[in-house]
C-alpha cells in the first residue's frame, strides 16, 4: 500500500463529493488534522475506519489500497495483489493477536489471580489442619473460581482479538 497514492486519492474523492477535510472528518468522527496527514501522505487512516471511508467517497477497498480508481479490466488482479500485500504486510497473525492479548490480560490480572489463590490455599490447608471437610468445599470453589477466570479470559481475548463486530469465533 502507498499511503501518498491513498491519500491523493482519499483528497481527490473528497473533492469531488465536494466535502471540505473538517466535513469529511466529523463525517468520520476524526479530527480535520487527521484527514490532512492522510491526505498528504503521512499516515493511513485506522484500520476501522475503511470501510466507512470508502462507502462516503463512493470508492471500493480495493481501489482504496490501490490509491487510485480502477477500471472494471484491471480490477480482479489488482484485488488479487492487494489481498497478498495485505496479509504480506499484516503487523500480527491470528495466533500472534491471541497470545498478545492472553498475555495482556495475564499481566493486568496477574495480582488479582494471586490473591485468589492464596486465599483457597490457606483455607484448603486451614480445612486439612481442622479437618472439619470444609477443604474440599475450597478445592470446588477454587476449581470453580479457575474455570471463571478462563472463561473471563477467553471473552477478553475474543473481545479484542476479533473484534467486537466480528463473526470469527474461537468455538
Amino acid at each position: 500500500m502507498n499511503q501518498e497514492k491513498i491519500g491523493k486519492l482519499i483528497a481527490e474523492c473528497r473533492k469531488t463529493k465536494k466535502l471540505t477535510q473538517v466535513q469529511l472528518a466529523n463525517l468520520l468522527g476524526v479530527t480535520d488534522k487527521s484527514v490532512s496527514k492522510w491526505e498528504n501522505g503521512v499516515c493511513l487512516p485506522d484500520v476501522s475506519l475503511y470501510k466507512e471511508i470508502c462507502k462516503i467517497l463512493d470508492i471500493t477497498l480495493n481501489e482504496f489500497f490501490s490509491g487510485e480508481r480502477l477500471p472494471d479490466e484491471t480490477f480482479k488482479e489488482v484485488a488479487d495483489n492487494n489481498l497478498l500485500s495485505t496479509l504480506e504486510n499484516s503487523v500480527f497473525t491470528l495466533k500472534e493477536k491471541i497470545e498478545f492479548f492472553k498475555k495482556k490480560w495475564q499481566k493486568e490480572h496477574f495480582f488479582e489471580l494471586i490473591i485468589v489463590m492464596i486465599v483457597i490455599v490457606f483455607f484448603i490447608i486451614y480445612g486439612f489442619i481442622k479437618d472439619n471437610g470444609l477443604q474440599y468445599l475450597f478445592m470446588i470453589i477454587g476449581f470453580i473460581s479457575g474455570v471463571i477466570e478462563n472463561n473471563r479470559m477467553i471473552a477478553y481475548i475474543k473481545r479484542n482479538a476479533y473484534g467486537k463486530k466480528s463473526k470469527i469465533s474461537i468455538d
